[in-house]
């Protein structure tokens, strides 16, 4: 039988955070649902609530300034992103990862919010966020606080994220702006499957920026490299920020190995 549970769709945000401290720990929060319902469905998770953050009022959206950068708001799908003149103009690796993520089908449903809070490690978005430095902004009725997403990420399946408080929006700074960038994904089959390795590569000005997802427990991002600097120490670097485990997909060396020869891909083509 499948696990039963009561459903929320509160239409506030004081609402929401009302319904969060009420049933704390006792309740999920559904984006897209593309992730939560599939856990539900398969017993991995069992919460008493779901609770529906698409109806809230202001958590619909994207905007960007010059001043403030891109801002993403709870209920944006990846389709949405891929759509989005903004993003395609300012932030272009942005719609390089969310290409690669599942099918079309699933991307009108899954949103940006529920890719990364559900901390997979090998997240389609994480990388690009990661490279464009990005933060993140957490609310609950106590207030919200800014984290950037070097930081957001703390295990597998785990984030900064207490049971009250909400991913409220993700902020992809004006100075990332215009960055160069590239991203590609290593999976078993042609077509729309987890991730056996995942590596974007982000120039802007000097500095040089490489993400890896399904390489540690977490998405990674090295520190700011010169934007100058040599492949070999481009893939050094790299290398000290990974942690890859053999699983059923493949084994720790081949992904080593992949991250390498990927990085070398990538740094060819922003470089151009």
């Amino acid at each position: 039988m499948l696990h039963q549970f009561s459903y929320a769709g509160p239409r506030s945000k004081q609402e929401l955070f009302r319904i969060l401290e009420d049933h704390e720990g006792n309740a999920k929060v559904l984006a897209g649902g593309t992730d939560l319902l599939v856990n539900i469905r398969n017993g991995v998770m069992k919460p008493q609530l779901v609770v529906d953050i698409k109806k809230v009022s202001g958590y619909e959206g994207i905007s960007y300034s010059p001043a403030e950068g891109l801002v993403f708001r709870p209920a944006v799908t990846i389709n949405e992103i891929l759509k989005n003149q903004a993003v395609r103009d300012h932030y272009p690796l942005l719609q390089e990862c969310g290409h690669d993520l599942a099918s079309y089908q699933i991307r009108n449903r899954a949103t940006i919010m529920g890719n990364v809070v559900n901390a997979s490690p090998c997240s389609d978005m994480a990388p690009a966020l990661l490279c464009l430095g990005a933060q993140a902004v957490i609310a609950s009725s106590k207030g919200t606080r800014v984290v950037p997403f070097t930081e957001f990420f703390t295990g597998v399946k785990k984030t900064v994220l207490s049971p009250a408080e909400v991913l409220e929006s993700i902020i992809i700074p004006p100075t990332s702006a215009g960055a160069k960038g590239a991203y590609r994904k290593l999976k078993r089959i042609n077509g729309h499957d987890l991730g056996i390795i995942g590596v974007a590569v982000s120039i802007k000005g000097d500095v040089l920026r490489i993400a890896v997802s399904s390489a540690a427990p977490t998405p990674v991002v090295t520190p700011d490299l010169p934007a100058s600097i040599s492949v070999e120490d481009a893939v050094a670097a790299t290398r000290k920020i990974i942690s890859p485990i053999s699983d059923v997909r493949c084994s720790k060396e081949y992904r080593e190995f992949m991250v390498e020869v990927f990085v070398k891909r990538l740094l060819t083509e922003v470089r151009k």
